[in-house]
């Protein structure tokens, strides 16, 4: 659920410098009149009042955290990226009835401190509202909900017979983890966080994994997460423990980068934007070397991440029906694959499992994507939670605002079976 906060991990000094310019450009626009600063969008004003000055998401202030994520594709002191193309014919998303919740849908979006929240039900759109100075036209990051899109990148190399298999070996695709604790690990244990290697996802921690694999320096010629990855120890038998690992999924990203031969980029624009119908390019950031974090940060437009949604939920399948990834590997990618030591929750391949059938694609800070093939329904969220990443109060919130959903396309059901 958490992201690659070392994305954004570039010199202080050129983030610092970055920032006088920024001020600059506020200072000229002060000179110019109240006219110059009004006529620019609430988006732009934002960024040049509330510009991060650190290193890491999560030291970010509030009001940076909001200018910024609807924008960081566009701030390449912070990070670079490479678009993903659309094609030319989006799926449509016709209005449908709007859905009678019995909650105040307000009340909740402040409460989340959502950017935009979108209900759609059997194809059509039943809800679409937006916050923070956010519209349909923006692009807000996704942070870990990428990984559910990776996962859906290494079923299209399955698919193509670029990986032959689910069993086959790390190392028989990413040579330079022979040797390491990843040699015995396999594609499906990488996909399932259950390689048993040792890793620290603790965000709070300086000396956490997450915080130390960027600072890496790699042996000349290598990438410096697969030289990370490779000194790490194994903590339990590969496939016995589930443990969340971002970096894990970045290691996915590269795998499927090399097999196929192409950028992760391309080849999402490839076997998803194009397919699934999306209505606006999207970018993906890059890491220091200039790869994809497969783990973190596809910015795209919300009605662009509910359109994935349906894509996932009509069975991953183009335009002439024919899926892009294996017969039944997409229910198995969705379903539980291990347990989480949660109730009632599971881990598929990069997805959260619900025991009812239902699944999600999770990001800090309120991303999301929902998914309930039963009664087709998909529910998209982008957000700034007011209490962090992990905010445990917005995060049951966003779990209730799901079964109220859920209850109200039921009540729908029972009304028209009444009539």
């Amino acid at each position: 659920m958490v992201s690659n906060a070392a994305f954004v991990c570039y010199p202080r000094v050129v983030v610092m410098k970055a920032k006088r310019v920024v001020l600059g450009a506020l200072g000229a626009l002060v000179v110019a009149g109240a006219a110059g600063w009004l006529s620019l969008d609430a988006e732009t004003r934002g960024l040049l009042t509330a510009l991060p000055t650190n290193r890491d998401v999560l030291f970010w202030t509030q009001p940076q955290r909001d200018a910024t994520f609807r924008a960081l594709d566009r701030l390449p002191f912070l990070a670079k990226s490479r678009p993903i193309a659309a094609g030319s014919q989006p799926l449509p998303l016709p209005p449908g009835p709007p859905l009678k919740l019995a909650l105040d849908v307000g009340a909740y979006m402040a409460g989340q401190r959502s950017a935009a929240l979108l209900v759609v039900h059997d194809g059509k759109l039943r809800l679409e509202r937006y916050g923070l100075d956010f519209g349909g036209a923006g692009r807000w990051t996704s942070f870990s909900v990428a990984k559910s899109m990776t996962s859906t990148l290494v079923g299209a190399a399955l698919r193509d017979g670029h990986i032959k298999s689910m069993d086959d070996k790390v190392s028989a695709y990413l040579p330079q983890m022979k040797g390491s604790a990843y040699d015995d690990v396999s594609i499906r244990q990488l996909l399932t966080m259950t390689s048993g290697v040792k890793w620290n996802e603790d965000y709070v921690d300086p000396q956490s994994d997450v915080a130390l694999f960027d600072k890496h320096k790699p042996p000349e010629g290598m990438e410096s997460l697969v030289s990370y990855l490779r000194g790490l120890p194994r903590a339990a038998p590969a496939g016995t423990r589930w443990n969340y690992s971002t970096g894990e999924t970045n290691l996915v990203g590269i795998l499927v980068a090399q097999a196929v031969g192409k950028p992760l980029a391309q080849y999402l624009s490839e076997k998803v934007w194009v397919p699934a119908g999306m209505e606006q390019p999207a970018t993906w950031i890059l890491s220091r070397t200039g790869r994809e974090i497969s783990g973190c940060c596809i910015q795209a437009a919300t009605r662009d991440f509910a359109r994935y949604g349906l894509f996932v939920l009509n069975g991953a399948r183009a335009a002439n029906g024919q899926s892009v990834v294996p017969e039944g590997w997409l229910a198995e990618a969705t379903t539980e694959r291990t347990g989480i030591g949660q109730p009632g929750r599971g881990y598929g391949f990069q997805w959260w499992t619900y025991t009812d059938g239902t699944f999600a694609a999770r990001g800090i800070f309120g991303q999301g994507i929902f998914i309930d093939p039963k009664r087709k329904l998909v529910i998209a969220s982008n957000a700034n939670w007011g209490g962090g990443a992990r905010d445990p109060a917005s995060s049951d919130a966003r779990e209730a605002f799901y079964r109220a959903v859920q209850k109200a396309v039921d009540d729908e059901g029972v009304a028209k079976a009444g009539d």
